[in-house]
């Protein structure tokens, strides 16, 4: 159980640090734009960490996927600069279009008024 835990926080710290790193020293314009990571997943053996990026606008996704994976060896070095962890893990980038599915069901209920009655209070008795 604590193996978990410990691999949860690494994640998490993962997450947190290339967020700040892509935002601060990234100077790519294909790096625009309104995106997040929403999730990273580190390998029991720290040697990969799959790097889940939400991307709002559809025809930026690939463009920015392709800059952050151009930019993956400068990412890890950085990384493994930040952290304190034997060896940085290899970075795979993947498309997370949570984010982007949710918008687009918020915007069909809006369009069928089904959000406008949920939101309605219900009358007391």
């Amino acid at each position: 159980m604590r193996e978990y835990q410990r691999i949860d926080r690494i994640s998490e710290e993962v997450r947190r640090e290339l967020d700040a790193i892509i935002r601060e020293e990234i100077n790519d314009p294909r790096v625009d734009g309104t995106w997040s990571i929403t999730r990273a997943e580190v390998t029991g053996d720290l040697r990969y960490a799959k790097i889940y990026v939400s991307v709002l606008e559809d025809d930026r996704r690939d463009s920015l996927l392709e800059a952050l994976k151009n930019a993956k060896g400068y990412l890890r070095r950085a990384l493994g600069k930040r952290m304190i962890i034997r060896s940085a893990p290899e970075l795979i980038f993947v498309s997370d279009r949570n984010i982007a599915y949710g918008v687009h069901i918020a915007k069909v209920l809006a369009e069928t008024g089904i959000a406008e009655k949920a939101e309605e209070p219900e009358e007391e008795k």
